[in-house]
């Protein structure tokens, strides 16, 4: 095996006596397209300007392709790109003459940082607005431009830090897409940071989940929501009588008003609970997968212990925590 795309030892960064943004953070992050998910203030922001050498750590340590972030920030963002969460965009300049003065910055010569810039434009959907000042654009747009500066050097990892705030159900998708061509169709590396578990269902392929500074879990996508998910039927009447039917089949089960919740562990209970529906002829209104927002996949979690024994997916499937007003580990 390989060296770790990022690696993170112990990693602790303190703001005075009284914050504590990372807390003894250790993990390996593979390539791929990697969510890096955790409610506002998890320490998301704080972890990727500590990979790319922007702030110190006040212990441990990380490296990010085999460089050490704590000598080499230069190297590292040379080969990095970097969308920040908030806007920083200058009002006046053209979206061309900002992303290829970000491109001369990261060593391009200038006919070849023209000629990226307009590759990365066209690319990102900017083409054809490419002059218009910045100040002008929408917020979606603005998006793109961010994207864009973070492309124009062709990095081999992408640190993208919150890509959709701000935009509208519409330019989240188009944003997401833009985010899954990179990573399929480029294999450029790409860790997402978001608070919304949904979109890297979308697009990603492994979750590192964070939670006051520490891990609480890092595992493949599809291992993750299976350990987490909750099914919920709603019937117009009966929800008691198919909550004991579910639960004698050894299913654990709570009631959310008209909606009993099934933990969801493997495909089990699917058939158990149409076969349940059918058999005791309940007028069914909808099944669905809840807790795709990371706020209730995490409430009242046990942070995964740092150190090699205490990270990955064996040692913190039983770490999740779940909404006890669901059922299921808390």
């Amino acid at each position: 095996m390989g060296v770790a795309l990022i690696s993170i030892r112990n990693l602790t960064k303190r703001y005075g006596s009284s914050i504590t943004a990372l807390d003894g953070l250790t993990v390996d992050i593979e390539p791929g397209i990697v969510g890096l998910v955790g409610s506002n203030g998890a320490g998301k922001s704080t972890l990727l300007k500590i990979l790319l050498g922007l702030i110190g750590a006040t212990s441990g340590e990380a490296t990010v392709l085999d460089l050490d972030v704590r000598t080499r920030g230069t190297d590292i963002r040379q080969r990095v790109g970097y969308m920040p969460e908030h806007d920083c965009l200058p009002p006046d300049a053209s979206a061309t003459d900002f992303v290829s003065h970000m491109a001369l910055i990261s060593g391009l010569p200038r006919t070849a940082a023209r000629e990226r810039t307009a590759e990365v434009l066209r690319h990102v959907g900017l083409y054809e607005e490419r002059y218009r000042a910045i100040g002008g654009y929408s917020t979606g747009m603005k998006q793109r431009v961010k994207l864009a500066q973070a492309l124009v050097h062709d990095p081999v990892l992408l640190l993208l830090d919150e890509p959709t705030n701000g935009l509208d159900p519409t330019g989240r998708d188009e944003m997401l897409e833009l985010i899954h061509r990179i990573g399929a169709e480029f294999g450029i590396a790409v860790i997402v940071a978001t608070h919304l578990l949904g979109e890297i269902e979308r697009v990603g392929s492994h979750l590192v989940a964070i939670e006051g500074g520490k891990l609480l879990r890092s595992a493949p996508l599809g291992e993750f929501i299976e350990h987490t998910g909750t099914l919920a039927v709603e019937v117009d009447e009966g929800s008691e009588t198919l909550a004991e039917r579910l639960a004698a089949d050894g299913l654990s089960i709570a009631l959310d008003g008209r909606a009993v919740l099934v933990d969801v562990a493997d495909g089990r209970p699917y058939d158990l609970v149409r076969d349940a529906v059918a058999d005791l002829g309940l007028p069914l209104v909808r099944i669905e997968r809840r807790r795709h927002r990371l706020e209730d996949l995490f409430r009242d979690a046990a942070p995964v212990p740092a150190g090699p024994a205490g990270h990955g997916p064996a040692a913190a499937r039983d770490q999740v925590g779940v909404d006890p007003a669901v059922g299921g580990p808390s």
